[in-house]
């Protein structure tokens, strides 16, 4: 089946949908994981790690698979993947299950990624790609925000009645231990791929046709970039900003719980869901301050609101925790397309490799967190997200030392006014 341009966006902004829907709802697992397999922190952390270290191990090999096989064929096998490793942990919910299955959705979804931008780029016409990748970060937000209520909502009514509950819930419920009711979030998960994976193997796609410099490159342009230290810088900036996004989403719960005994269920997954919703929020505000800033200033700014908030969270009374938390991703919702503007604009070629590398960056998401489970388990919760002040003040960092090639557009038509 063709589908029109309008719908073909339309669809890619779909799986966008799919992909946050299924990568965002850890955080709010987190205390269930840990009372539900009577695990450390630590090793609490070692899930989320399973599904973002599978970033960095997959985003350039997935680069290569579908310059190969092309982007329906590439998306239809990450789909079925993530189908398969959503199924087997719903289906066998234990400990190490868990940890395989979340790693194979994981590189389903990476490869989901690398995949998405040059099809978005191809459908929605080059001249409109920058709008179209800001709608799917808003459509990426959404969804985050989505996913904690959807999983508060099969919490509070699996355990009803089963006259009152829906026939799929009454599904859910007969698939799901009754001791582990969080489980059923990844049936629902298996479920979504499964429609996702037959929508897309009933329409046809466009050929997307890579220049040069946006092709997944060869050995040698890897190495000519990996001797460069910029490339370097930025890199680690990506695994900072990754690691500081999920490493507050991941935690806050489990947080909140600890220190002030808030359910996590209700007001813990409410308080994820509300990070992504003002995530989402603050970057329509973000894409307007780039308008008129320069955005090495914006990402100064942003940065030091975000370290603000934290401190907030750790530190104040219950009540301001409770939106500091939230209100961390409302100034973080700008540095991740900050970065990769200012990197991808300081090298002047070899953007495709670039790219990919900054997508291995994204395995920060796995690292950082898990380096906070471990602090936790030796000196305290609190303690391990102090953590989180290193790596905001990396990304901090770039606001001072990056050397742009090509600035942004606002301090380009305000050198030439003042020529």
């Amino acid at each position: 089946m063709h589908l029109s341009k309008n719908l073909a966006i339309g669809f890619i902004f779909l799986v966008f949908f799919v992909i946050s829907f299924l990568t965002n709802i850890l955080g709010p697992l987190v205390p269930d994981i840990i009372g539900g397999f009577k695990v450390s922190m630590a090793m609490a952390a070692v899930l989320p790690f399973s599904f973002f270290i599978a970033y960095g191990v997959m985003s350039i090999p997935a680069g290569f698979l579908i310059e190969r096989w092309g982007e329906k064929r590439s998306m239809l096998a990450a789909l079925c993947v993530a189908f398969l490793g959503a199924l087997a942990f719903a289906a066998s919910p234990t400990y190490a299950v868990a940890v395989a299955s979340l790693f194979v959705t994981g590189a389903g979804m990476a490869a989901l990624q690398v995949a998405l931008n040059p099809l978005l780029r191809v459908v929605g016409g080059e001249e409109h790609f920058a709008f179209n990748s800001a709608f799917a970060q808003f459509v990426f937000g959404v969804a985050s925000f989505l996913s904690p209520k959807v999983y508060e909502y099969l919490i509070a009514h699996l355990g009803a009645p089963a006259g009152g509950q829906s026939l799929g819930l009454q599904w859910i419920a007969r698939l799901t231990p009754s001791e582990l009711p969080w489980v059923s979030i990844y049936w629902l998960f298996a479920l979504i791929a499964l429609l996702t994976t037959l929508l897309l193997s009933c329409i046809k796609l466009p050929k997307v046709e890579r220049t040069s410099d946006e092709s997944a490159g060869d050995r040698a342009a890897y190495g000519k970039l990996l001797r460069n230290p910029t490339v370097w810088g930025y890199f680690l900036c990506v695994v900072a900003y990754v690691g500081s996004e999920q490493g507050t989403a991941d935690w806050m719960s489990e947080f909140l719980s600890r220190y002030h005994g808030a359910d996590p269920h209700t007001t813990g997954a409410d308080a994820i869901a509300y990070f992504w919703g003002m995530l989402t929020l603050g970057c329509l505000l973000g894409m307007a301050l780039l308008r008129l800033y320069d955005s090495r200033r914006v990402l100064i700014a942003t940065c030091a609101g975000a370290l603000l908030m934290l401190s907030l969270a750790l530190f104040a009374p219950y009540g301001v925790a409770l939106w500091a938390f939230p209100a961390v991703g409302f100034f973080a919702s700008i540095m991740w397309p900050t970065i990769v503007s200012l990197a991808l604009n300081s090298v002047s070629h070899l953007h495709g490799p670039f790219a990919g590398i900054l997508c291995t960056g994204i395995s920060g998401g796995a690292l950082v967190p898990l380096l906070i489970g471990r602090l936790a388990d030796s000196f305290g919760l609190r303690q391990g997200l102090f953590l989180l002040y290193g790596t905001f003040g990396i990304v901090l960092s770039i606001g001072f030392w990056a050397r742009p090639i090509i600035n942004n557009a606002v301090r380009e038509r305000h050198a030439a006014l003042a020529a």
